[in-house]
Formats: structure tokens, C-alpha cells, sequence
């Protein structure tokens, strides 16, 4: 592992603990150095409806994990027409230990798709910093016939991790999408894929890498 870069779980070991406080210039509640703590500032998209997305932070920093209950898009049928394309923007304040940034080094997305044959999906993922021209895009494609969980994995190399800006706040945004298309299959058979937690062990995790920011 290259020097100064560490993955969440070692942020403990550098830093020692402190009681949380108040911060009034942001109005979030400052985290101890050791701890990072993520809150939504917008959740938007066809995909994620107010109340269906909730994020959470991993125990030891490394991760945090984002569940749905109504992401999904299919095809044929009687479906809405507009129903074949689903999306969800997180809009996200990251507050992390002072003197540390991070990125997200691996993303892993979980779902269930039933497509016909001749049928297929996309899904679809972007990241990048607010203010930051540089945004990482991920495609992932499946292909009916299909009836079963799916998962996709976005991974970056180090060299190529987008940081979040040292000493200042910029917010994190993370587009997903999942997009549905009848190809040859028939118009008379529904095709679908979800992101969602219908069954209680689907959801989305993001995994976090962190480097110490340059002395002042």
C-alpha cells in the first residue's frame, strides 16, 4: 500500500478520540477525528421517492450503504410507457477526520431482474465531487432470458481515485439508474429490474479509501 494512503479502519489508529460538537457555520454536528458521519442533503430521482432511500455508515468507517424500496423500471405489458428507465441522485455531506480525505475506491450494487428473452438492462452509475469537472462513469449490462439476484461491481484503480478536495466542504454526488429494454422480446410479457430492499438483504454499498491531506 502506497504511503499515506489508508482504507477507513485506520483512521482510529492515528487519531484519538474526541466529543462530538456543534458546529454552527455548517449546522451539522461535527464528528469525533476517528469517525466519519454522511447525511443526505437531497435524495432525487423516479427511482428513489421521498422516504425510500436511507443511507448508513458502516461500524468501522469503511463503507456506508444506501437501501431502496421503490427502484424499479420494466418493460411490456401493461407498464407505463415512462417506466423503463428509473434513476436516483444522492446528494450527500460527508464530514470526515480533520487533516484526512477520502474517495470511493469500490462500489457493489445488488438487485433482482426478470427479462425475457431478447430482452435486457442497463445499470448505470457517475460519481464525482460538487464543483469538480471530473466524474467517473460505470456501465454494467445484462442480458435475458434472466430471472435472478444480480450484483455489479464498480471498481477504481488507486492511481485514478477522485479525492475529495482537502479544506473544504464539497458535496458527493452519486447517480444510479436502471434502464430496461424489450429488444425482440415480446410486447405482451413484462420485463423488470430492481435496486430495492423487497427482501431485505439488497442494497448498495460504497467502499471508502482515505489519504492524509498535505501539512498547512
Amino acid at each position: 500500500m502506497a504511503s499515506g494512503l489508508l482504507l477507513g479502519g485506520a483512521v482510529a489508529a492515528l487519531v484519538t478520540a474526541a466529543v462530538p460538537a456543534h458546529n454552527p457555520s455548517s449546522g451539522f454536528i461535527d464528528p469525533p477525528p476517528d469517525k466519519i458521519v454522511i447525511n443526505v442533503a437531497t435524495v432525487n430521482g423516479s427511482g428513489c421517492p421521498a422516504g425510500t432511500a436511507a443511507v448508513a455508515v458502516s461500524e468501522d468507517n469503511t463503507a456506508f450503504t444506501v437501501t431502496y424500496s421503490d427502484y424499479l423500471a420494466q418493460v411490456g405489458g401493461g407498464s407505463n410507457p415512462t417506466a423503463f428507465r428509473k434513476n436516483c441522485q444522492l446528494n450527500l455531506v460527508v464530514h470526515v477526520p480533520s487533516g484526512f480525505t477520502y474517495a470511493i475506491a469500490q462500489a457493489d450494487y445488488r438487485g433482482f431482474a426478470s427479462l425475457q428473452s431478447g430482452a435486457n438492462a442497463v445499470q448505470r452509475a457517475s460519481y464525482y465531487f460538487q464543483g469538480s469537472s471530473q466524474t467517473v462513469f460505470k456501465n454494467h449490462t445484462f442480458n435475458g432470458a434472466f430471472n435472478d439476484n444480480w450484483q455489479a461491481t464498480d471498481t477504481t484503480d488507486w492511481a485514478n481515485l477522485v479525492y475529495a478536495p482537502c479544506g473544504v466542504q464539497r458535496n458527493f454526488n452519486i447517480n444510479t439508474e436502471i434502464r430496461v429494454n424489450a429488444g425482440t422480446s415480446s410486447p405482451s410479457r413484462v420485463s423488470f429490474m430492481t435496486m430495492d430492499s423487497t427482501d431485505g438483504d439488497i442494497s448498495t454499498v460504497y467502499h471508502m479509501a482515505w489519504k492524509e491531506c498535505p501539512a498547512k
